[in-house]
């Protein structure tokens, strides 16, 4: 059974093995993160903090990027999601960010769902498939080297906890919401 806390965030294992604890750190991360983002209207998801032009909902659609980027397209070399490979990368590198202000709140959180839901399956599947955190990436860099699952899991961790600052920012700027 897993623990939740006050937000509703699952609790990582105290005393898992690797795997256990790495997952639990990443689900803690992403659940911090949809308790950020949660319940906002379209105005709030385009809010910025300062100088910034970071969004929250650009902050989601990145993240979903990210996620596919890393557990679909790297460590099991498939093709990204049709919203992906449509997009010129080239033209505009931040495309993720910038587009998100075109997405109603249900799009994007939508986009940001279905892609952890790929993610959390990939994971699966790959430990499933034997070699647990130590499993190599079937698409290699351009060197001929391949990530690990422990690394992709350690920097999605990486990826969400520093987000999940920009978004405590920007969501106490929205509606006063604080918290860890």
């Amino acid at each position: 059974m897993t623990d939740l806390d006050e937000q509703g965030r699952p609790e990582p294992p105290i005393a898992a093995d690797e795997t256990g604890t790495l997952l639990g750190f990443l689900e803690y991360q992403r659940a911090t993160f949809a308790w950020k983002c949660g319940g906002l209207d379209s105005a709030a998801l385009k809010a910025t903090v300062g100088a910034s032009t970071m969004t929250l909902g650009g902050m989601l659609k990145h993240l979903a990027y990210v996620e596919d980027y890393w557990f679909s397209r790297t460590l099991h070399d498939r093709e990204g999601q049709p919203l992906w490979s449509t997009v010129d990368w080239k033209a505009d590198v931040d495309w993720d960010w910038h587009s998100a202000a075109d997405d109603s709140p249900e799009e994007v959180y939508a986009i940001w769902d279905d892609s952890v839901s790929r993610s959390r399956a990939a994971v699966e599947e790959a430990l499933a498939g034997g070699g647990g955190m130590g499993r190599l990436a079937q698409r290699t860099r351009s060197d001929g080297t391949a990530p690990s699952l422990r690394w992709l899991v350690v920097h999605m961790i990486e990826e969400y906890a520093r987000h999940n600052g920009h978004a405590d920012l920007i969501r106490e700027s929205v509606d006063g919401l604080v918290g860890e």
